[in-house]
């Protein structure tokens, strides 16, 4: 197949999957569901769709004709991310089975290993996509985008472990990719490496589970409150079912051993390290800022980025998300006029240009300084967070002068 040949269908392909996300951010929209995409059932009072409405691009044009129902230009947002994604769709492929993620005069992997990875990351792109738009529209994220995403992260990384971003060694001619730990110590293949996965699962449920936390009637009472909300809402059947599938599913993946548990322990890590360091912040800053600073769909979505890329690229979107959301803000600003940030298209920003970039960012930034200093990373992002509790305070503080 020539290369301008599969450029047009993976074109084709991005845009009829573009369509499909326009469909998933009305829909799935938690405050406002809509039925403005051509694929879903028209309100009562929209005038007659037609087949040709569906055509990728094209049909959005057509559709103008609802503007007085869904406000004027409505159709010009899904028409543009429908473009986006069909351009995409095959540079992004492209760019990764052109050897994109390793250095130059590395030994490439086999095509089809490159040609899954970026499937896998298109995938994971698709998502944010998803989440970032509903994110600007409610400043919420929707269950359907951050829980089937982890799910997907964490099958994803058993299946086919190549799908974590790769560590290219120069002293090291085969592909490695990513790992929880560089060298992986073999303790981790035994039983305490089982319960440390488990245990990420677990804390992953937790999370995403509802819950009650009332601070202000006093820990005592507020630990009571927290435990008769998880007995009411947690325990369910579809949550006893989730926990009980995801041990088998673990615990399968850890009896087989080798290099696919070790791609799903990475991966779960991922997850706890990814929304717990979100997680982190926004109780940091609730407590600084004696009001909630940060949505809970911002931890579920760190974790089901972290499930795709484990621990070490969460920590560099953590620093990379508020320089990438300065310039996406001040681009919000000027379009819309809006000052409300969400940070969840930030982190999702900051994730592409992490993946982007990594032979620039990891191999020839930030791999020696895990490599020498890896034990110290916690420590070092508990004092960053703590710097941030004072500095949050110190501004509540002055703007309660003014």
């Amino acid at each position: 197949m020539s290369v301008w040949l599969q450029v047009f269908l993976l074109g084709c392909v991005g845009a009829c999957v573009g369509g499909q996300l326009n469909r998933a951010i009305y829909r799935w929209a938690i405050f406002h569901p809509r039925s403005i995409s051509p694929w879903s059932t028209p309100p009562q009072n929209a005038p007659p769709r037609f087949w040709y409405d569906r055509i990728p691009l094209f049909g959005w044009w057509t559709l103008r004709r609802e503007s007085a129902l869904h406000g004027t230009g409505f159709w010009l947002r899904p028409m543009l991310i429908e473009l986006m994604v069909a351009v995409s769709f095959p540079m992004q492929f492209w760019w990764e089975t052109s050897g994109g993620l390793f250095p130059y005069g590395f030994i490439q992997p086999a095509p089809y290993i490159l040609s899954t990875s970026a499937a896998v990351h298109l995938l994971l792109f698709c998502l944010m996509l998803i989440g970032s738009f509903i994110d600007l529209d409610e400043k919420t994220i929707p269950d359907e985008v951050t829980v089937f995403g982890t799910l997907a992260g964490l099958v994803l990384a058993a299946w086919f472990p190549y799908a974590l971003l790769p560590n290219p060694l120069p002293e090291v001619t085969t592909t490695s990719p990513l790992w929880l730990v560089n060298p992986w110590p073999d303790w981790l293949n035994h039983w305490p490496g089982l319960l440390i996965g488990c245990a990420c699962f677990l804390g992953w449920i937790y999370a995403i589970v509802p819950k009650l936390w009332r601070p202000r009637s006093g820990f005592i009472k507020a630990i009571r409150i927290l435990v008769a909300s998880l007995a009411r809402y947690a325990a369910n059947r579809t949550t006893a079912i989730t926990v009980v599938i995801g041990y088998l599913f673990i615990s399968t993946v850890w009896w087989m051993g080798e290099i696919r548990w070790q791609a799903l322990l990475t991966s779960l890590v991922g997850v706890a390290f990814g929304g717990g360091l979100i997680w982190a912040v926004r109780i940091i800053g609730t407590l600084a800022l004696r009001r909630e600073a940060m949505g809970f769909g911002d931890v579920t979505l760190m974790a089901m980025i972290g499930a795709f890329v484990g621990w070490q690229p969460s920590v560099i979107i953590f620093f990379v998300a508020p320089l990438g959301g300065v310039f996406l803000a001040i681009g919000q600003w000027c379009l819309t006029g809006r000052k409300d940030i969400p940070y969840g298209p930030f982190l999702c920003f900051a994730t592409w240009l992490t993946i982007e970039g990594w032979t620039e960012i990891w191999f020839r930034g930030v791999m020696h300084v895990f490599g020498d200093l890896g034990s110290l990373v916690p420590g070092l992002l508990l004092i960053c967070l703590l710097m941030m509790y004072g500095m949050l305070t110190f501004w509540r503080v002055l703007a309660g002068k003014r």
